[in-house]
């Protein structure tokens, strides 16, 4: 065989193996640099279509203290602490008599009450101090990142308080937090304070939705309660780590902070 045949029969074999070898580097690179999984929300649907969210849940009711502890040095805490707890029990109280007041008449009577309970005396400027303070009260540090997350996701948001809707309105207006509620109800609407069911449903009415579809976040223990005998599936945010209500029933979740309810809610596990 001289040079010229060899020379031939050599290009010939590189041609034949060249163009698979080609195509297999080929695939393997592009294997290579797939791209990343789309994250676990884009791939997961949500498990419902609308949250309804207790006012406290969202604002730090312990943000008064600092206005009491000012003006009343070493006061501050038991002061607040009584003063929430008698809210909770004038609407108890007004609900069971049929004696309706709004819930910022009942917050000015609860503080009248505590201020007995801790011996002082406050003057009607100081009163007013106290009382606005509940109108511009602080967002949980979670609040607005957990509430875009919910809306990004397509979940309707809702608050359903016993707030007056004035009192809704001033603090998601201050907290810049308004364009991410499609509304806020206010149980005033119903003349009726949460848990008698005729509150809750305002949720439902407003939404326009089954109660198997929204679900409720409350900030207390007795409120989990209410909403869960209601018929919503509830979230129970416990950012005091207080212990649950003896009434025969559980929320669905439990969580201090809207972690737990982006994850019941939209079906993903999410660092808490």
């Amino acid at each position: 065989m001289n040079d010229r045949v060899r020379i031939t029969q050599s290009l010939t074999f590189r041609k034949a193996i060249a163009g698979p070898v080609l195509a297999a580097a080929v695939a393997i690179a592009f294997t290579s640099v797939r791209p990343p999984q789309a994250p676990l929300e884009a791939t997961t649907r949500p498990r419902f279509k609308a949250v309804a969210f207790d006012a406290f849940v969202l604002f730090n009711p312990d943000s008064v203290v600092s206005d009491v502890e000012r003006m009343l040095p070493g006061k501050g805490r038991q002061l607040v602490d009584v003063w929430r707890t008698r809210q909770f029990e004038c609407t108890w109280l007004r609900s069971i008599t049929n004696h309706y007041a709004d819930f910022f008449a009942v917050t000015d009577d609860a503080l009248e009450y505590a201020a007995r309970v801790v011996n002082v005396q406050l003057t009607h400027k100081q009163k007013q101090i106290l009382l606005d303070a509940y109108m511009h009260l602080a967002p949980w540090p979670d609040t607005r990142a957990g509430l875009q997350r919910l809306r990004a996701a397509g979940i309707r948001v809702i608050a359903l308080a016993n707030f007056t809707p004035a009192m809704l309105r001033a603090n998601a207006q201050h907290a810049h937090l308004t364009g991410l509620f499609e509304a806020l109800v206010s149980t005033d609407e119903s003349h009726i304070f949460k848990p008698d069911p005729r509150a809750y449903r305002l949720g439902i009415d407003r939404l326009h939705a089954a109660k198997e579809e929204v679900v409720f976040a409350a900030f207390g223990g007795w409120d989990a309660a209410g909403a869960k005998l209601f018929g919503y599936p509830t979230v129970w945010v416990n950012r005091f780590n207080q212990p649950g209500e003896q009434l025969g029933v559980q929320p669905d979740y439990v969580a201090t902070n809207l972690s737990g309810v982006l994850e019941f809610v939209l079906n993903t596990p999410t660092a808490r």
